[in-house]
């Protein structure tokens, strides 16, 4: 029997992965890869594929099937979840008849809690972590654009088989996705969400770019604090991360594209829903219960609070 991929949210992440997967295994004898999508990027995608431009090539790749109807889409052995943080329940929710007990669930979300609120739903299911550094947004409907050469997919899981584990690396390897199956998932995944919140935050907040912030003192300083504060937060917690995790998320936006951004400040920018609950919020009320001060985020976070119109 084949083994069937799900990819839910046709997103900068989920486009891109879920875009490499469905090149490799077009027609394949052994995986089918199933794009879950609605509207527009749905009618797009079932012409014209998925269409992925980078700074040096462009790909057009094509799924078994595109769709958001649950008895079409089929149960899945697998099912990577890319949507936004505000979307996880709602989103699983609506495909829930495609999820057997034997589904085994990989998010790459932002946050850090997805695991959690993904199992609340389907507490039978093998939940795994995981977490990915790329810069990919949606240009339009079925058109993805990724910048830099960076890119990196980590997983784990403390409860899953090796096997499964090990045949969801060999899929992913398979179709030239760097990808790393780690021990100290719960680690890696914090070191991710150091960086991006930190940087969520700052760009949301700033209304700059990477470079903007790099070139700028005073942005720079409140980056520093945002970073300073969240790794405190994150050793309290008792989170056995890098000593120089600070270093690192710097260098990490050293070697991002200067002229990219966070798809938070994206968002706040479009004036759509964004994920600040998730990753500057949630910051605040771990905070909050292991009594460390956040000062900086909770100035950032009042701010964009009151100024976020997309909910009006």
């Amino acid at each position: 029997m084949k083994t069937r991929i799900g990819i839910l949210g046709m997103g900068g992440v989920g486009g891109y992965f879920g875009g490499l997967l469905a090149k490799e295994y077009y027609k394949s004898d052994s995986v089918e890869v199933v794009f879950i999508a609605r509207g527009e990027t749905q009618k797009v995608i079932a012409k014209n594929g998925v269409k992925i431009i980078t700074d040096s090539d462009e790909i057009i790749a094509f799924p078994f099937v595109v769709s958001n109807d649950s008895e079409v889409i089929g149960k899945l052995d697998f099912l990577i979840c890319a949507t936004k943080t505000y979307d996880i329940e709602e989103s699983l929710n609506s495909i829930k008849k495609c999820i057997t007990k034997n589904t085994v669930i990989l998010p790459l979300y932002n946050g850090v809690d997805a695991s959690e609120r993904i199992s609340e739903l389907f507490p039978e299911n093998e939940v795994l972590q995981g977490c990915v550094y790329v810069v990919a947004m949606i240009l339009s409907p079925g058109i993805i654009k990724k910048k830099g050469v960076y890119e990196k997919l980590f997983f784990g899981s403390t409860m899953a088989s090796l096997t499964t584990l090990n045949k969801l690396q060999s899929i992913f390897k398979t179709a030239s996705i760097e990808s790393y199956l780690v021990e100290n998932i719960d680690e890696v995944i914090w070191e991710k969400f150091v960086f991006i919140s930190a940087l969520a935050s700052a760009t949301s907040y700033l209304n700059e770019n990477i470079g903007d912030i790099l070139k700028n003192k005073a942005s720079r300083e409140l980056y520093f604090s945002l970073l300073n504060e969240i790794t405190l937060l994150a050793a309290v917690k008792g989170l056995n991360l890098p000593e120089d995790i600070i270093m690192q998320s710097i260098l990490k936006l050293e070697k991002s594209p200067h002229d990219a951004t966070s798809s938070m400040h994206r968002d706040f920018i479009a004036l759509r829903k964004n994920e600040l609950e998730s990753l500057t919020g949630f910051v605040i009320n771990e905070a909050q219960k292991y009594e460390v001060d956040v000062p900086t985020y909770e100035m950032v976070y009042k701010k964009l609070f009151f100024s976020d119109r997309s909910t009006e």
